[in-house]
């Protein structure tokens, strides 16, 4: 069987009626999952305030957290691809749960490297299996399941810095103990969605033939294309650490914000950017992801550039806009890379969301280096320049007129 005619097979297969309420379900869990990790860089301040530590360590303890899911989630998704473990999926809601909890009771920085560490294991376990859970249950609308899966956890992302305002400033880092409960919910439901997995046929091991589908183009042509999508990935999560990490102590040291205020104003961005995931993957199944990736990456760079000179009302505008454009890319990104390998999606799944968090990680520790050795402000100068990057997304093939053209040649 050619690539061609592979990739068609395994479209068929994927193609039927959308199971919505498996996608809300998934969406639910993603939920859970990312505001339980993002409660990391949201408690930053007390732990800068309560254990003394400087933006480096605070750096280190977010790169732990995004090198363990970095190093981890490729090979996961790369196992499960060819025997998937639906049963997975509660296992890595139970790291996460663990880690939380020691961040809850530690009071020396190792330990909190450790919690930081089991955080990144549960992500890891979860993000390959769910993601690729949601390819089954989207009856052939892959950009529109992709979304509803991904704004889960950008709505869970924007809860976080909610809870830690209104709940665990107010009662102490211990309270976060009680946040932990959030995975048992998530445990049950996964557990419930592990058994629809099971029985959808889809988690049988894999033949050897079903890996090697290929999409629409050439293997030189397919490198070429994930290099880009890699650096264009490099330029969204390098510029985002920038926010999600240090945008509470730009707004507190700049515009002199009270801690819980500025907590507020990261909820709003985050909040743009679950908005931003849910239009992104539809507007790509209609016209193109390539052209929704360039847009993304590329559209917001007037804004980045006039972030650092805003005053504090228009800096809060301008990080909704950042928000709402930047995040149409991921979804269509990583359904674009599974188009082009669509006999790998836990590989594919699990190299993106491990670079994703891989390259958060590595710049909340470079950035923390910078703010420490400059300031605050500086690191948004020079982070503004970023999406600039996203002038590669001219070398992106058009899948869909290659898929045409591939069809015309088979038949």
């Amino acid at each position: 069987m050619s690539g061609v005619s592979q990739s068609i097979a395994v479209g068929k297969r994927e193609t039927g009626r959308t199971a919505f309420a498996v996608l809300g379900a998934i969406s639910l869990c993603h939920l859970l999952n990312d505001t339980m990790q993002t409660l990391l860089p949201a408690i930053y301040p007390l732990l800068r305030s309560g254990l003394a530590l400087n933006f480096v360590q605070l750096g280190l303890i977010t790169l732990v957290f995004q090198a363990t899911g970095s190093l981890l989630q490729p090979l996961i998704g790369r196992f499960t691809d060819r025997r998937p473990q639906p049963y997975s999926l509660p296992v890595g809601m139970t790291f996460t749960m663990a880690g939380i909890l020691v961040l809850a009771s530690s009071e020396r920085y190792a330990p909190l490297l450790l919690g930081a560490a089991l955080i990144g294991i549960g992500s890891s376990v979860f993000h390959p299996e769910s993601s690729r859970l949601a390819r089954v249950a989207s009856g052939g609308r892959f950009g529109l399941a992709q979304s509803l899966f991904q704004v889960g956890g950008n709505l869970g992302q924007s809860l976080a810095p909610l809870l830690v305002a209104f709940f665990v400033l107010p009662r102490g880092r211990g309270s976060l103990a009680w946040v932990a409960g959030l995975a048992l919910l998530g445990i049950l439901v996964l557990t419930g969605l592990g058994r629809w997995y099971q029985a959808s046929g889809e988690a049988r091991p894999r033949p050897h033939h079903a890996l090697q589908a290929t999409g629409p183009l050439g293997e030189r042509e397919t490198r070429r294309a994930i290099a880009v999508l890699i650096a264009l990935i490099f330029s969204k999560f390098f510029y985002l650490a920038s926010i999600t990490n240090f945008y509470i102590f730009y707004l507190m040291q700049r515009f002199q914000l009270a801690p819980a205020s500025a907590q507020i104003c990261l909820f709003a961005f985050l909040a743009s950017i679950a908005t931003g995931t849910l239009v992104g993957g539809p507007l790509g199944d209609r016209i193109g992801r390539k052209y929704v990736i360039w847009g993304s990456i590329l559209g917001v760079l007037p804004f980045t550039l006039v972030l650092p000179f805003a005053g504090l009302g228009l800096t809060i505008v301008l990080s909704v806009v950042i928000g709402l454009i930047f995040s149409s890319a991921f979804s269509a990104i990583l359904v674009y890379a599974t188009e082009l390998m669509p006999g790998r999606v836990g590989t594919i799944s699990g190299l993106f969301f491990g670079l994703a968090f891989g390259i958060a990680g590595l710049g909340a520790a470079l950035l923390g280096a910078l703010a420490d050795w400059t300031s605050i402000t500086f690191v948004y100068h020079v982070c503004a320049f970023l999406p600039l990057i996203g002038l590669l997304a001219v070398f992106l093939p058009d899948l869909r007129r290659e898929a045409r053209l591939s069809r015309r040649v088979s038949t």
